[in-house]
């Protein structure tokens, strides 16, 4: 049976949960259905999803359109994939889009279609306009892992970082777009790598999992910035060029010093620089770059240098010219370079840059 109603213990309720009960919580309290279908057909509260009411007639906040969809999830719900990712600061705040949450299997909650305001019968009460967004609804995934994947004591509950990042990775609508999803959230947010791995061990992913496995070892390899990333993502990545060792040992002077891309074991000496030296001191940077220059030129290898402006501006160019120093050093391509902003300056004829003027 349930406890006989009482105002302070919904009060106290509420007020935790940012303006919201479930139909269970208020069966619990003693709160009869009937009352709660009055209040919602004049418009003093509102439905918000199945089960979950709003004790007052305004627009949510986004605290509360979190809450209304870790509630209709039940107590074991985590906000995970791109709502996770938004609360970790990896992806801005998507007001429009679903809130995405993951329940253990055997949960029986299922996804919600957004939910709108309706008209209010009681004009005493002001409510949003009809037809306005009440709450975007609600994307449910289910995990067997649900026990391991929460970050601890953290307010809302959500998925931990690594399980976020590999959570969006794995919902990009394809490989390519995983394996960048990784790499940018990875490079972004600073996760772990270690924590990517074990978590990629632990749970092993359905989908991309050679994409993904591919992006962990690119960042294993090195690739340490955003400059980084978007020199192996943008330029090698979309143009099928191959992937340079990153940060290779380089003694000069008795001193140990990193090149950042190094294609010797493509079988070509080509050494890549990626000058991001705003970020460092320029006299210092300015010196260590010189020596680089004089050991590479003493031991007669080919080296090209990029800007951050370059690679992120201009990435087909940039691969061009890497591409023409590995050909003339001995590289063979085999793998097709699909960037299409390359194929769409390239002749359909010819498949070869225009170059202006009339055909021969």
């Amino acid at each position: 049976m349930p406890a006989e109603f009482s105002p302070a213990a919904l009060q106290i309720l509420v007020d935790r949960q940012y303006g919201l009960v479930t139909a269970a919580q208020l069966h619990a309290l003693g709160f009869p259905p009937s009352r709660t279908r009055q209040r919602v057909e004049t418009g003093r509260w509102q439905r918000v999803l199945h089960g979950v009411y709003a004790i007052t007639s305004g627009l949510l906040t986004r605290e509360a359109i979190l809450e209304a969809a870790l509630l209709y999830g039940g107590t074991a719900a985590l906000l995970s994939h791109r709502t996770a990712a938004e609360l970790w600061g990896m992806a801005p705040v998507d007001e429009a889009g679903p809130v995405h949450v993951t329940v253990p299997y055997g949960v029986s909650a299922i996804g919600q279609a957004a939910t709108v305001v309706g008209h209010a019968v009681d004009a005493d009460h002001v409510v949003p306009a009809k037809g306005s967004v009440l709450h975007p609804g609600v994307v449910v995934h289910r995990s067997r892992a649900q026990r391991h994947i929460g970050a601890a004591d953290l307010l809302p509950p959500r998925t931990t970082r690594a399980d976020t990042a590999l959570d969006v990775a794995i919902a990009q609508p394809s490989a390519r777009e995983a394996y960048v999803s990784l790499i940018r959230t990875v490079t972004n947010a600073r996760v772990r790598l270690d924590d990517i791995r074990r978590r990629m061990q632990e749970r092993t992913p359905r989908r991309y999992r050679k994409a993904l496995e591919a992006a962990v070892r690119l960042m294993a390899e090195g690739v340490q910035s955003m400059l980084e990333y978007h020199f192996a993502v943008d330029v090698e990545h979309a143009h099928g060029l191959p992937m340079a060792r990153r940060q290779a040992p380089v003694v000069v002077d008795g001193r140990t010093l990193w090149e950042d891309c190094d294609y010797t074991e493509h079988g070509v000496p080509l050494i890549v620089r990626l000058d991001g030296r705003r970020a460092h001191s320029m006299r210092e940077v300015a010196f260590r770059d010189r020596r680089r220059d004089n050991a590479a030129e003493l031991a007669d290898r080919p080296r090209l240098v990029f800007g951050f402006e370059e690679v992120t501006g201009n990435p087909c160019g940039v691969a061009q010219d890497v591409e023409r120093v590995l050909r003339r050093e001995g590289w063979i391509r085999r793998d097709e370079n699909t960037c299409r902003a390359c194929a769409r300056r390239m002749s359909p004829d010819t498949r070869q840059p225009r170059t202006g003027g009339g055909a021969a």
